[in-house]
């Protein structure tokens, strides 16, 4: 820890041999942070282009899918400065702000999915009243309301973050998670249990909820009712199931009082950062029907051009 004109540092103590296979691991990370960029990009782009998918559905992937990019990009860049770094240090003014854009985009991320769950519900279960209920103005308020009760929630803990004190100046992690509790002089339990509980259970549990009544009306329904809801429904579930899990063990291995293996806990980090940002576009890529044609139809048209040039 350093402190020079009122400026705490933090340590990061994640980093495994950096000094040692720092060009390595820059590039490799610099790589997946391109793909993440690029894919995600890419599935965005095709969705704001074609009109025919300018539906309540597809607005919501791709807000999912910008907040990948969003994501990513409070991490990566600070990680590929500190694999060329001797030292891995943060402010702890900075490691705040990317704590509370982590979270806030983490929050984000279950709350479009409960919107992308009712979308679905309207869809499959009321057909005739879709038009009327999923309006570009209803669309609006989804969007609106899952950035700012995110934004709202997660700046309340941080500001309580900010304002305790610090007894310990070292993260065992490779960016800002809640493993700032670990810093505090007092325990404060209750800042991890609010979190888990607001913005990771009760979303899942409306999620679950609104799949279950799917399910059910799928079953006493035709073939091509069940067909159109696997085709769209799978995918959202693929994804969060994922996304629970990863952050479910982020959230618990902090609460843990024993030490994980230096090199299991980097592992299992650098999944939150590298998995689901690329597991997305690949899952909304090629499970969707739509998207996917148009995917389809872009890489056709490279290769085409391509061939021109040559």
């Amino acid at each position: 820890m350093e402190e020079d004109l009122n400026v705490t540092y933090i340590t990061f103590g994640g980093h495994v041999e950096v000094h040692k296979y720092r060009y390595l691991y820059f590039m490799v990370v610099l790589i997946v942070y391109i793909l993440i960029i690029c894919s995600n990009s890419t599935i965005v782009y095709l969705i704001w282009k074609h009109r025919d998918l300018h539906e309540p559905m597809y607005i919501f992937i791709a807000a999912l899918l910008l907040n990948s990019v969003l994501y990513s990009t409070n991490i990566y860049p600070k990680l590929l400065i500190d694999f060329l770094s001797e030292q891995q240090i943060i402010s702890y003014q900075a490691c705040l702000v990317q704590y509370y854009m982590l979270y806030t985009l983490t929050d984000s991320e279950f709350l479009l999915l409960a919107a992308m769950s009712y979308d679905r519900y309207v869809s499959i279960c009321k057909p005739l009243q879709y038009p009327t209920i999923m309006t570009k103005r209803t669309v609006s308020v989804f969007l609106a309301l899952s950035w700012l009760v995110s934004a709202c929630e997660i700046m309340g803990l941080t500001i309580m973050s900010a304002n305790q004190k610090l007894c310990s100046f070292t993260l065992k992690v490779i960016f800002c998670n809640n493993s700032i509790y670990k810093l505090f002089c007092v325990t404060i339990s209750a800042f991890g249990l609010f979190f888990l509980l607001n913005v990771v259970i009760f979303p899942v549990f409306y999620i679950l909820f609104t799949y279950t009544r799917i399910l059910i009306i799928c079953y006493h329904s035709s073939g091509e009712v069940r067909r159109k809801a696997a085709q769209t429904c799978l995918p959202h579930l693929m994804v969060l199931f994922n996304y629970f899990f990863l952050l479910t063990y982020d959230v618990i291995t902090v609460r843990l009082e024993s030490d994980f293996p230096k090199i299991a806990r980097l592992v299992m980090t650098l999944q939150l950062v590298v998995y689901n940002p690329l597991f997305n576009p690949i899952i909304y890529g090629l499970k969707m029907k739509e998207i996917y044609k148009h995917l389809k139809k872009l890489f056709c048209q490279g290769k085409m051009k391509r061939r021109c040039l040559h």
